[in-house]
């Protein structure tokens, strides 16, 4: 007996999203980049730059397009973190979002507000909350990835500046983790790694006595990213 034809109807009631998680560092801080929406739902909410997936449209591509779209961001390398479909974690019905991240150096991007975007600024990792939907999860999860992340892979080329100082090396650690380092230990871990070029120079106009400026080995940084290795410091005060 022939079985009856399933109806696939209730499979395809679903819409997509895609929310990037950009990563910074700035001052001393790590921070976030999040757009004020300006249409409902949560009308006025800080939120993280994301937008529904057109038709058609490959999710890789539409991360992209969305964060050209509503922050003036472009070319910026996006990786997978995990899809979030909670029923109910947006009022318009049944929607997935697949969630990217990004680490890049904030001067090196010009911020331009547009689409389901009022305004797009950076924000302090440890100042974020009251988020639009479910995304201070989603922020949580990218920034426990970044934490893991940076134990077996080196961090600062897509963040730091050209050149820097070993005190501003151990500030984006210790932004990361949340942690006051020992500084001679830090710094006996990092230059073993032979991942640092001393750039022969110092800091100029600084109060106190100007500190060696470093830049990475980029060939060797390559390397360490494709290779992986163990970064084990021992915990400091936590901040």
């Amino acid at each position: 007996m022939a079985q009856p034809q399933k109806s696939f109807d209730a499979y395809f009631k679903s819409a997509f999203t895609v929310d990037n998680v950009i990563f910074g560092f700035d001052n001393g801080q790590l921070k976030i980049l999040l757009i004020r929406r300006n249409e409902a739902p949560f009308d006025n909410y800080w939120g993280l730059p994301g937008y529904f997936v057109r038709e058609g449209e490959d999710l890789d591509a539409a991360a992209q397009r969305v964060l050209r779209e509503v922050t003036g961001l472009k070319d910026v390398y996006l990786e997978q973190v995990k899809a979030f479909g909670t029923p109910g974690r947006h009022d318009f019905g049944r929607v997935i979002t697949i969630a990217y991240y990004s680490l890049v150096k904030v001067e090196d991007f010009e911020l331009h507000a547009a689409g389901v975007a009022q305004e797009v600024a950076w924000h302090s990792v440890s100042d974020i909350e009251s988020l639009a939907f479910d995304h201070e999860e989603i922020v949580q999860v990218a920034f426990h990835r970044l934490k893991r992340s940076i134990r077996s892979r080196p961090i600062g080329f897509e963040l730091l500046p050209p050149a820097f100082t070993l005190t501003d090396l151990q500030h984006l650690y210790e932004a990361i983790w949340e942690l006051d380092l020992e500084k001679r230990n830090f710094r006996k871990k990092i230059l073993s790694m032979n991942l640092l070029k001393d750039l022969g120079r110092s800091q100029k106009g600084v109060a106190h006595r100007p500190a060696k400026l470093y830049s990475f080995d980029e060939g060797r940084y390559r390397e360490l990213e494709e290779d992986g290795f163990n970064f084990e410091l021992k915990e400091g005060k936590r901040k």
